[in-house]
């Protein structure tokens, strides 16, 4: 049996050692000494995959990002999941880039998370229309711009980010002038474009994170000059053709045909299958230009580019402009188009 005097040395021990460790805490906390909190990435939230893919090579380790619409799902009509709107709630930003299921659901978006920034990523560069045409001036944003993105979008307001300090609310103006289906928002297309789009993203990361600015800023000179490679390099492969039509059923593509002098003529107009008659003057229009070929999406209906590609004589190939390893798919995509206007 353990007598008490036993007991007594045992708590003293036990109570001195315990004084001890909370005095050489406070001591390293007072010294600058105690463990850093872990630091976590900041989440980010995009709408389509080769978003990600540009603000990973921006924010690297700085960013951990998720995907609204993923691979083999439709961004026209797409809606985000409850999970989806769930994880807002602690996202750091949103990075809007004009496809159509924001029009819908940026409302919704803003109001899951309300301290949550939203950047436009596509504010101040021009839609262009199906032919590859621009509906709008290839504008360069102001300086304000980057505090100042527009919501082009149907719900007929645009929003002033406020950024982390608090909802957008209050900056709220009705002066809304763009439609859905008034160009195609398929940016990403024109390499061009995306260095520019990857200059606001490195504005807006390195607004939220200020420290990690620098690499930010490294990361992006090193991306742009990919960017510019690229583009080159389609530019060379794309410039002997003489053939410079390409038919397709949805007009995504219309930013990748102005920025190499190619013309896009799309079986879908507006959203809209054609009927017979329109239908009869696209295959005859396609035989007059010795088209053999109809790039489909493959989150699309190709129902109609078979009917055309069975009557001038040709295939139905596949391009894909949601895919997320950005640089390697364009290059297929170039590919494909200079094989098929060779032939």
């Amino acid at each position: 049996m353990t007598s008490k005097a036993n007991v007594q040395p045992l708590s003293r021990r036990v109570l001195a050692r315990f004084l001890t460790a909370c005095l050489v805490g406070i001591l390293a906390a007072g010294s600058g000494l105690a463990p850093a909190r872990e630091e976590r990435p900041m989440r980010v939230m995009v709408s389509v995959p080769p978003q990600q893919t540009f603000v990973e090579r921006i924010g690297g380790e700085h960013v951990a990002v998720r995907v609204m619409v993923g691979p083999g799902h439709d961004p026209h009509a797409y809606e985000p999941t409850p999970h989806q709107i769930a994880a807002l709630s602690d996202a750091d930003l949103y990075i809007r880039i004009g496809v159509p299921f924001e029009h819908a659901w940026m409302a919704r978006i803003r109001s899951a998370n309300r301290g949550m920034s939203v950047l436009d990523a596509h504010a101040g560069i021009g839609l262009h229309s199906s032919g590859g045409r621009r509906a709008s001036p290839l504008a360069t944003p102001s300086p304000a711009a980057h505090d100042h993105d527009h919501d082009h979008d149907h719900e007929h307001g645009h929003e002033h980010d406020r950024g982390r300090d608090g909802p957008a609310a209050a900056g709220v103006h009705r002066h809304k002038h763009h439609h859905p289906g008034a160009g195609d928002a398929h940016l990403w297309t024109d390499p061009r474009l995306v260095e520019r789009m990857a200059a606001r993203i490195r504005d807006r990361l390195s607004d939220l994170a200020p420290e990690k600015a620098p690499d930010f800023r490294r990361n992006y000179v090193a991306f742009a000059a990919e960017l510019a490679a690229l583009d080159r390099e389609i530019r060379s492969l794309l410039e002997p053709l003489t053939n410079r039509r390409f038919m397709v059923f949805h007009p995504s593509w219309s930013h990748f045909a102005a920025a190499y002098g190619l013309t896009q003529v799309s079986i879908e107009k507006t959203g809209k299958e054609p009927g017979p008659r329109a239908l009869a003057t696209l295959i005859e229009q396609a035989q007059r230009a010795g088209i053999k070929a109809v790039f489909v999406q493959p989150q699309l209906s190709t129902k109609s580019a078979g009917q055309v590609a069975r009557a001038i004589g040709g295939r139905v190939l596949i391009l894909d402009p949601l895919a997320p390893d950005y640089a390697d798919n364009l290059r297929r995509v170039a590919h494909k188009i200079a094989a098929a206007l060779s032939e």
